[in-house]
């Protein structure tokens, strides 16, 4: 890449990360290449489409939370391990502002630049539910597709400012119901409805 467009791109990305963040996803396009100082034609010469340019800016998260579900493969605990990546999963999604629709829509299509990138997604949390089906903590009767459609479902309530304060209540109620051992230590120690228990964070969009 020639050194102008090298510098072109960094702007791109950099002026996108900030837009997305502070409008979301459905960003205009054009306000972005204006705000970078470049013509709408360079933006999609480096960026087709859309959704290419948040695979791009999302790309280091997507794989951080991939290599969290191996890490939580090796755990003790199957059930904390399942529902501690999807506490996890939900938060990003939601932090990500209306990327929500573009993945379920992503995941179905493979001509998306967000395809590989949720399906990814899907097959970490399929085998950290797989394990714990597998060890009798988990429904034999959920797949790994409607593990994806219930985190992408909880994100989303966690967006609409009337249902905000209820998601956490409704994301124990979900994950009980997902897991067979009602035990109550799936939903952390002493937590209660509107809470959630601490955990890692995920890195932060490049850009």
């Amino acid at each position: 890449m020639r050194v102008d467009a090298r510098k072109n791109y960094d702007r791109l990305l950099a002026v996108a990360g900030e837009v997305f963040a502070d409008e979301g996803a459905d960003a205009s396009l054009r306000d972005i290449a204006r705000r970078a100082g470049v013509g709408l034609g360079t933006l999609y010469r480096h960026f087709p489409t859309r959704e290419a340019l948040l695979e791009t800016l999302l790309r280091a998260s997507f794989e951080a939370l991939a290599e969290r579900a191996k890490v939580l493969e090796s755990s003790d605990s199957a059930d904390e391990a399942l529902v501690a990546w999807m506490q996890e999963t939900t938060e990003f999604t939601y932090r990500q502002r209306g990327i929500i629709a573009l993945m379920m829509g992503a995941i179905e299509d493979t001509n998306s630049a967000l395809h590989d990138s949720c399906v990814m997604l899907r097959a970490a949390g399929t085998a950290l539910l797989t394990r714990a089906q597998a060890e009798g903590k988990a429904r034999d009767d959920l797949s790994g597709a409607e593990l994806f459609d219930l985190i992408a479902a909880l994100a989303w309530l966690r967006e609409q400012p009337s249902h905000a304060a209820r998601a956490d209540h409704l994301f124990t109620l979900i994950a009980d119901a997902i897991l067979t051992d009602s035990s109550g230590a799936h939903s952390g120690a002493g937590s209660e409805p509107g809470t959630t228990a601490p955990t890692e964070t995920v890195p932060p969009p490049a850009g």
